[in-house]
Order: C-alpha cells, then structure tokens, then sequence
C-alpha cells in the first residue's frame, strides 16, 4: 500500500459543507498523518458532486470515507455500484448467482460524528486506528441493499408519516417479503422498517428489527399496525409489530409519495418500492482482531 485517498463529502455530494470543513479537518489530519507515519502518500479530496466522487473511485486507490452520516456513506456506494454493477443483460460468468454486483473494493470509514452504522459495526473511531485498519488492509464483507430507484441501502430504511405536531399517522400499504405477505394493503400501518442492521429503528419505543444481522444475506423487515380492542371503560389501541426476513421485499403505498427516512436521508416512496439483498457486496477495512 502506497497510495491513499481520505475523501470528505461537500454539499453538493450529500455532506456537511461546501468546504469539507464544519469542524471536521482535525480528525481528518490526524488520520492523514497517522497513515504517512506508516510510509502511505495520502491525498485529501473534497468531493461535491457525483462526478467528483466518481473521479475518486477512477483512481483505484485505497480508500478512506470521512462521514459526518450514513447517508454521506451511503453516497460514496452507491457511485461505487453505479462503477461497477454490469449493465442489464450484461452478466459476466464470474458474478454469483444470488448478486447484480461484483465484490466491491473494500473502503475505510472514519466517522466525523456520531454514526449508527460504525457503532453497530464496531469498526474503530480514532482516527489512529482507522490508518491502523487500512494499512493492515484486514476487511469484512457486508450485505448491501439495492433498490429499484437505483440507490442503495447500508443499515436501513423507516417508513411512515406524522402531522403537524409529529404524530404517528396511519396509511395502507402492501408489504411482501419474498413470499410472506405482511399487509394485504386493506389495514392501517404505523411504520414500516427495512433494515440490514440490528436495532435499525423503533416505534413508539418498540424495537422494530433487533434481529437483524449485517452479513448474513437477508432484509429484515418490519410492520407496525395498530390493534384496537375493547376495553371496560373505552377502547384500547396497542402496536403490533409482524417481522420477517428474506431475500427481497416489495412496498406498495397507498398514499401518494409516502415519506421515509434512507440511511437517515429524508426520500419519499412512489407506487412502489423494492429492496433486494446484495450477499457480501461491500465490504470494510476492519481492526485486526475483528
């Protein structure tokens, strides 16, 4: 390993700011000068576009992401599926069966804030020991989601709606995970979790996919609804949440452009929406003892 790029995202990229700077350099620094202890030439880019995020990826060298988010992640690969996903009706021989992509190059992430996706992980968060990762070059394959809009999903997607004061709303929607239907469309729906990462989401302090697992090739997918019963002095309305995993799952709103949190990137859902599981897709520079 002899070249290394640490890429901040800019606005126009999905980052934090024009300037990549937003408090962020000191740990950005710290990882440059942690890898050119270690004999790396390192390059900082700012990117703040797509276009400047696929002029990163044409390089071909090792790879670091400074994410503020998720979803700051979540846009390096999807320009990263978009590089080296084959055409439709262009399958090369050597992709497995059950994908759409090849093995994607591995990347570093360092975390700039607080981030879901690195926690559940447990990748490293000093900048020192995410050179440390990088430079042992030790990776872990990871399950990817794509989607029909041409986007992908690293930890997981949460649907639903709320009013004016931020209450839950109900909406219809037909839910089908592989072939298990969770809602035939006809009943009210609280909020809808597609998650790839355990603990994704909750409702109303319910955990919605706790089971999920990063890298064991399923979507697990969550529905909450509520059930109204009858109680001696007046009604009662619990939450009830029907859970299942499989290998896609197909979301059919019936609501016009339904709203929906992706990798914490506000979306909204048209007539529908499927996710699918890329098996051991992507895949992260880890610490040695992971």
């Amino acid at each position: 390993m002899s070249e290394v790029i640490i890429l901040t995202l800019g606005d126009g990229a999905g980052g934090c700011c024009d300037d990549g700077g937003c408090g962020t350099r000191t740990p950005v620094l710290h990882c440059r000068d942690a890898l050119r202890a270690a004999g790396a030439e390192v390059t900082l880019v700012t990117a703040n576009s797509d276009a400047e995020i696929d002029a990163v990826l044409e390089s071909n060298k090792r790879l670091v992401v400074a994410a503020s988010t998720d979803g700051e992640l979540r846009a390096v690969l999807r320009r990263l599926v978009k590089r080296y996903a084959p055409a439709p009706g262009k399958r090369t021989d050597d992709l497995p069966a059950d994908r759409t992509v090849p093995d994607l190059p591995p990347i570093g992430v360092l975390p700039l804030d607080a981030s879901p996706l690195v926690t559940l992980l447990g990748l490293p968060k000093d900048p020192a020991e995410v050179a440390a990762a990088v430079i042992a070059g030790t990776i872990r394959r990871l399950d990817l989601l794509r989607t029909d809009a041409g986007s992908v999903t690293l930890n997981g997607a949460l649907l639903g709606t709320t009013d004016d004061a931020g209450r839950a709303q109900t909406w219809r929607a037909g839910v089908e995970v592989d072939d298990i239907v969770l809602s035939d469309g006809e009943e009210p729906i609280l909020a809808i979790a597609v998650a790839n990462g355990s603990g994704y989401a909750t409702f109303d302090g319910l955990p919605l996919a706790p089971g999920a697992v990063p890298d064991d090739g399923l979507v697990d997918v969550a529905v909450a609804v509520p059930v109204v019963s009858k109680g001696v002095f007046k009604a009662k309305t619990r939450i009830e949440v029907r859970r299942a995993r499989g290998r896609a799952v197909g979301i059919t709103p019936k609501v016009d452009s339904l709203p929906y949190l992706d990798d914490g990137v506000e979306g909204t859902v048209p007539k529908r929406r499927n996710w699918w599981i890329e098996r051991d897709a992507w895949a992260v520079y880890v610490q040695v003892s992971q």
